[in-house]
């Protein structure tokens, strides 16, 4: 597939020794996967995993892009850590990318994160994406590869409100990532985010603290 057909940004936050279920979904489902993002302590945790790098190796050889999860603190962490974090990933388990979470939606905060993007592309990301969670200011649509416009709950999804500027942009810039999501209905998120301009989805059933635990629905 090219990249413009690999519709699912996958956050896949279960370590494959709690369960490799998921995991092994996604290694037959890799050529539809945007991405993986991989977390494994809120970051790559302080030492390497060999557990978590065989089961990141196998999504890799099946052809899944890596991408590593870091939290950016709303633009309140200092880039140092944060470039540390990339890093890391980069060494201990070979992924393509960088998944920058916690990402504020204010104008002011957008200087840091053009820096922090920059940087990311020196050390080797070859992909990055920001999670604001909802519409920012349209100057971070320029920053990364690929803007997390909405994450949340099904029922908030179907009644989100689209600003006029995403328009002005290709909707394969633009990603949700929903959960809580009825068995099933997967397709009609896809649909959902299709019509609110957003190329790329995941829709999870899981709900609560970490929702990210499972495949996506209509993957098993």
């Amino acid at each position: 597939m090219t990249p413009l057909q690999r519709r699912l940004l996958v956050p896949l936050y279960v370590h494959p020794a709690v369960d490799p279920h998921p995991w092994r979904v996604l290694e037959r489902a890799a050529g539809r996967l945007y991405g993986v993002v991989l977390n494994l302590a809120d970051g790559p945790g302080r030492r390497p995993d060999a557990v978590f790098a065989g089961a990141a190796a196998r999504l890799r050889a099946a052809g899944a892009p890596l991408l590593g999860y870091v939290d950016t603190a709303y633009g309140h962490r200092r880039t140092t850590p944060v470039l540390a974090d990339i890093g890391r990933y980069r060494r201990w388990y070979g992924v393509d990318g960088v998944f920058l979470d916690r990402v504020p939606s204010a104008a002011a905060h957008l200087a840091r994160y053009q820096r922090q993007v920059r940087a990311a592309r020196t050390l080797g990301a070859r992909t990055v994406v920001l999670n604001p969670g909802t519409h920012p200011d349209p100057g971070y649509a320029a920053l990364g590869d690929l803007l997390i416009t909405f994450a949340g709950r099904w029922e908030a999804h179907r009644h989100t409100p689209v600003p006029g500027w995403t328009a002005g942009y290709c909707p394969e810039r633009f990603c949700h990532l929903v959960y809580a999501v009825p068995v099933g209905r997967g397709g009609q998120v896809a649909d959902s985010a299709r019509r609110r301009g957003a190329a790329v989805h995941c829709a999870v059933p899981g709900d609560g603290a970490n929702p990210w635990q499972s495949a996506p629905d209509g993957l098993e």
